[in-house]
């Protein structure tokens, strides 16, 4: 499995070089595609070569643009390259509404779990709270507990005065976090043979990543934990190294649902992704498997 994120933050010129992305720059460093999950570009001067995206097609990388603000705004991901991309969207497609909103609310209850988890790490009140939500959220979440969580949640989390349209440090982080992981669950889904314009619970007819929106939620307060612990509240520009830690994250722990061992956050992607394919392939909301949030710590054991 691919296990590196690679981020590049000043001028350079990207070509391949013998099966590896060759970054020029004032040397030139080589990375194995086979080894690179994801490449943030993270400055106006970096150019690429034709035959660099095409070859993080064929490994399946996925690749970031960032915009005027360095925010990610955009992500190349590979061209439906599974083995079996007809089978899989059509049991995604034919997936019954009842297993999608019983998928919907494990999601629901595990991101709530989470949440909880998150104010107890960060040493914050009100996690009682979130884990009464959690376990009254019903199938589809028809109470909108999610957002009633998330609510009391942030101002648990960040302080009473704390909302998420402030323009600010911790917004700008917890954007660029959730971005990143973003494009990393759509980038698996996609090599997965999914569709991910068609969500479980997302919908919206201008989005081209519902899937991964639903799947993001319980990855959500490791970000979280990451900005509240290491990311100070001023209005200052998250620096390069900032950015570079955020995108790290990929490689944090998470510990599966049975408690029994811990995985990366692309190993969970890619597990949780694993998970979803069971799930429409034998209709069964039981099958889906997420990942729950444990201390801050670099997974050692990536390769």
């Amino acid at each position: 499995m691919p296990w590196r994120s690679v981020v590049i933050s000043n001028p350079a010129r990207l070509t391949t070089k013998n099966s590896s992305l060759a970054i020029e720059q004032d040397s030139v460093a080589k990375i194995p595609f086979e080894d690179i999950a994801i490449i943030v570009l993270n400055h106006k001067a970096i150019s690429l070569t034709h035959p660099v995206l095409s070859a993080c097609a064929e490994h399946g990388v996925g690749l970031f643009s960032t915009g005027e603000n360095y925010q990610p705004n955009g992500v190349f991901v590979p061209f439906l390259p599974h083995t079996r991309t007809t089978k899989v969207m059509r049991q995604q497609l034919a997936l019954d509404k009842p297993t999608a909103k019983r998928c919907w609310s494990h999601i629901v209850k595990t991101k709530i779990t989470n949440q909880s988890r998150c104010l107890n790490l960060a040493r914050r009140p009100g996690s009682e709270l979130l884990d009464t939500l959690s376990r009254s959220v019903r199938s589809g979440d028809p109470d909108n507990l999610e957002a009633q969580a998330s609510a009391h949640y942030f101002r648990n989390l960040f302080g009473i005065q704390f909302t998420r349209t402030r323009t600010h440090r911790v917004n700008s982080a917890l954007n660029y976090g959730y971005a990143i992981f973003r494009g990393a669950i759509a980038r698996v889904l996609v090599s997965h043979g999914f569709l991910p314009a068609f969500g479980l619970h997302h919908h919206s007819e201008q989005n081209a990543f519902n899937l991964a929106d639903d799947l993001i939620e319980p990855f959500r307060p490791l970000v979280d934990l990451f900005v509240a612990s290491e990311i100070s509240d001023d209005d200052a520009d998250l620096t390069t190294s900032d950015k570079a830690s955020l995108v790290e994250l990929l490689h944090y722990d998470l510990e599966t649902e049975q408690g029994h061992s811990t995985r990366s956050g692309l190993a969970a992607i890619e597990h949780l992704v694993a998970s979803l394919l069971r799930v429409v392939g034998k209709n069964d909301h039981q099958l889906l498997e997420l990942p729950l949030l444990i201390p801050l710590k670099v997974h050692s054991n990536e390769c």
